[in-house]
């Protein structure tokens, strides 16, 4: 194996990166790779923040996570090792992860394995069927999750309808301020918008049919803004939903619940499941604490996901490679 890496393989490694799903798909990463030290340092893009929905960057923090394991599994399909360090200096806040690639790559065919899921992986807002996830299936999603430093909790009935009025009692503050869809407006792609080749936010053939029936926690994000040629559907009246968190609520474990949440959405798409992501009751802090599970020694829910069977789901834009990368010269640690 060389000891260099040339701009096509660090590109397509980036490209595997950013496959990862972000808060309304704002992308708020950029990488930077020092060749002579085959180090990628990834960086956090405050200009793509969502300063009314995620003011304390912890959404943010989650889909870098996401890119950043990625890239790690990309690494090691490639045949290199990521040795990774997350915020490596206290004095620059924006630097999230440095990643070392060395050689060879040591035995990892866990994350190997999941190469083929990065560029199947697409958030659905699609309904899912009734058929409940068999109980392996379950288990080992929740593995995953142990294996980067987090939790996955499946809540009992009780608590799963406690989480989908604390989602009602979200849309119903939002409809109360227009401010609050803001940032949703922001990162919307409706009509001509998102005909025209956009690189970011959420395009209207994404936003799935309008929910005519059933308890789904899928966001609507249309608003009250008309889409062309929309339908209504009926979405499952049992939904499966999962909470991602950790004990604490540092940005170190914003990252790591971020790399968890991806690698079960990878090891969910190779079981053959239809995945989506919802964290619209823990944009309010009140609601964020009641949506934990009392039963569980999971500390703080950075991400609910609802998972099930369903249709093959769109894709979202990405941003052209030569937006989010900076090939360097030089060392870096």
């Amino acid at each position: 194996m060389p000891e260099t890496l040339d701009a096509d393989t660090v590109t397509a490694l980036v490209v595997d990166a950013t496959a990862a799903p972000s808060m309304h798909n704002a992308q708020p990463w950029r990488f930077r790779f020092f060749r002579d030290s085959r180090v990628f340092h990834m960086r956090s893009d405050l200009e793509r923040s969502m300063p009314r929905a995620d003011p304390t960057t912890r959404a943010l923090h989650l889909g870098c996570g996401a890119a950043l394991f990625n890239l790690r599994v990309a690494a090691v399909h490639a045949g290199w090792e990521p040795a990774t360090r997350l915020l490596p200096d206290p004095q620059d806040p924006q630097l999230l992860a440095a990643v070392r690639l060395d050689a060879p790559v040591t035995a990892d065919g866990d994350l190997a394995a999941l190469y083929p899921a990065i560029h199947r992986r697409h958030t659905s807002r699609e309904p899912f069927t009734e058929e409940e996830i068999p109980a392996g299936i379950r288990d080992e999603l929740c593995g995953c999750a142990i294996l980067e430093g987090a939790r996955l909790v499946f809540p009992s009935a009780w608590h799963v309808a406690r989480l989908l009025d604390l989602v009602h009692d979200a849309e119903g503050r939002d409809a109360l301020d227009p401010a609050a869809t803001e940032d949703m407006e922001r990162w919307t792609r409706i009509g001509p918008d998102a005909r025209d080749a956009p690189t970011d936010g959420i395009p209207d053939h994404a936003f799935g049919p309008r929910q005519y029936d059933g308890k789904a926690p899928v966001r609507d994000f249309a608003g009250r803004r008309p889409v062309a040629g929309r339908q209504a559907a009926t979405f499952e009246s049992t939904p499966q939903l999962a909470l991602l968190g950790t004990v604490n609520d540092r940005r170190a474990d914003w990252l790591q619940a971020g790399q968890a949440m991806e690698r079960v959405l990878l090891q969910a798409t190779l079981d053959g499941l239809a995945t989506s992501l919802t964290s619209h009751a823990l944009e309010y802090p009140e609601l964020r604490w009641a949506v934990r599970d009392p039963q569980s020694t999971m500390g703080f829910v950075h991400m609910v996901l609802r998972l099930g069977y369903g249709p093959p789901a769109p894709g979202t834009p990405r941003r052209p490679v030569d937006e989010v990368l900076e090939l360097a010269t030089g060392l870096s640690g």
